[in-house]
């Protein structure tokens, strides 16, 4: 083909090049028939500290690009080449990565190719010749504007350094276990099953392994299997194609993509039904997946780290959870221990809780009473760390004094019961109006006064269609308030 580059532009210096990613190094995709260009880009590139690959050919740069170990974050084609167009490479590219940065270059411009590539997603155009520190400032300049929208780097390795191991709290030996395994863990790629009570806190191990990895500046994407109703799970892990099914108005990026290069948590694994097992076990065997609705695979370089309470192994025996996807997530387990079996760890989460709860109500409550946390520790907790903070943050919340006192904590803990003896959280809720119910014994106030915010704080939503704002309002209540209630009950 023609439009060689000039002498002077081979080894011309760049003005202004930029800061590049150092880490991982960005990889460039360059796709000409023409070795001399393919040469002289590639040589230009690599000085800038770019992975450059090439392909002489369309076919030959989309096996490039399918390959699951070489994710290409740029991609530089020729329009004209002899297999295929550079306008069938750029449709069959964002086929396959829809997010992959695009240039394009020709010696024969032509305004309808130069606006069919950018209809089909090019960012860039390049005539030859062309001035080669033009094409090297534009290339830093878009993969430097990648890297800075994906993913705000300083901002997640604060989140690190502030919460992501500082919320698992313990110093018993039990956890100690877990901090050492999570440590070890966090610096492969493996699948991970950690395992546990409910309320134990599986999603902090989740978390505290991602943002101690070398995925730390990637997205953690969670989803609990067992929320989300079977005929949408598909569609919330892979996404969707327009006109995949009835409401599908639009493209959809599912879970898994959004999780690129980072972490998936699939929290309560042992609820995803047996179509949505198999699926899961293709996309840990191949590392690709299909949207719901679509014809192009999505390579899938993720982490997968999985959640249960329940005892798979059970559930494998009794034909309720597939036997070669349980050994493709028991890869590494990790197992949580109950509160009951770290009792030395209850003061701690006490006293964490206590100062997360006065922060948020902006209460003067400093301290829990020695005959207070003498209770805490004699009790079983059977919700484990969930329950122990939900007691804590009822008593900030009742609490007039500067420490909690054992009058505010609830009556099966003052009385040293196995658990509350509770008429069910899922009751109807107290009316505004009207005789009260039965008060005989087993009335569980909290438990009604939660069930009484939870279901018209979900009311108010519905009718106001989902804004915030305005469901305070006709509930008559601070917008602060009204949000604090809804991320509490995890209502949307």
């Amino acid at each position: 083909m023609s439009g060689r580059p000039s002498p002077s532009n081979a080894h011309a210096p760049v003005a202004s090049p930029g800061e590049l990613p150092a880490e991982p190094k960005a990889r460039i995709l360059v796709v000409d028939d023409e070795a001399s260009m393919r040469q002289w880009l590639q040589i230009a590139l690599k000085k800038d500290g770019y992975d450059v690959l090439t392909a002489q050919s369309g076919r030959e740069a989309l096996e490039l690009l399918r390959h699951p170990d070489r994710k290409v974050h740029l991609l530089l084609s020729d329009i004209r080449m002899p297999d295929m167009s550079g306008v069938d490479v750029l449709r069959e590219v964002k086929a396959v990565d829809r997010d992959v940065i695009v240039f394009m270059m020709t010696a024969f411009a032509s305004t309808d190719t130069a606006v069919e590539a950018m209809r089909l997603g090019a960012l860039d155009y390049f005539t030859k010749p062309f001035n080669i520190d033009e094409l090297r400032l534009k290339v830093s300049q878009h993969l430097e504007a990648r890297r800075i929208r994906d993913e705000n780097v300083l901002l997640k390795r604060a989140l690190k350094t502030r919460h992501e191991f500082s919320s698992m709290i313990g110093r018993s030996g039990p956890m100690l276990e877990v901090f050492k395994m999570v440590e070890t863990i966090a610096q492969t790629s493996s699948t991970v099953l950690v395992t546990g009570e409910s309320g134990t806190g599986k999603d902090l191990v989740a978390r505290a392994i991602h943002y101690n990895s070398t995925r730390r500046d990637q997205p953690f994407v969670a989803l609990n299997c067992g929320a989300v109703p079977e005929t949408l799970l598909e569609s919330e892990l892979f996404g969707h194609m327009r006109g995949a099914f009835t409401g599908a108005d639009a493209n959809k990026k599912g879970l898994i993509e959004a999780a690129e290069r980072g972490t998936i948590f699939l929290d309560e694994i042992g609820e995803m039904n047996a179509a949505m097992q198999v699926k899961l076990l293709r996309v840990l065997q191949e590392r690709r997946f299909r949207p719901l609705g679509g014809t192009a695979e999505v390579l899938a370089d993720i982490r997968v780290i999985a959640a249960t309470n329940q005892d798979l192994q059970k559930m494998v025996g009794e034909g309720r959870f597939r036997e070669d996807l349980f050994y493709r997530i028991h890869v590494i387990p990790v197992q949580l221990p109950p509160l009951r079996d770290r009792r030395e760890d209850i003061a701690l989460l006490a006293e964490h809780f206590l100062e997360k709860y006065s922060a948020l109500m902006d209460k003067q409550v400093r301290s829990i009473s020695r005959e207070s946390m003498a209770l805490l520790e004699a009790y079983t907790w059977p919700g484990n760390v969930r329950e122990l903070e939900n007691v804590i943050e009822r008593s900030v919340a009742l609490e007039q004094t500067p420490a909690v006192l054992p009058e505010t904590l609830p009556t099966y803990i003052r009385s040293g019961d196995a658990a509350p003896r509770s008429v069910g959280r899922a009751t109807v809720p107290l009316p505004v109006t009207g005789a009260l119910p039965d008060l005989g014994e087993g009335f569980d106030l909290e438990a009604r006064g939660e069930d009484f915010y939870r279901h018209y704080i979900a009311l108010a939503l519905e009718r106001a269609g989902g804004v915030q704002v305005k469901a305070a309002e006709m509930l008559g209540m601070s917008f602060r308030s009204f949000r604090y209630y809804a991320k509490k009950f995890n209502l949307r």
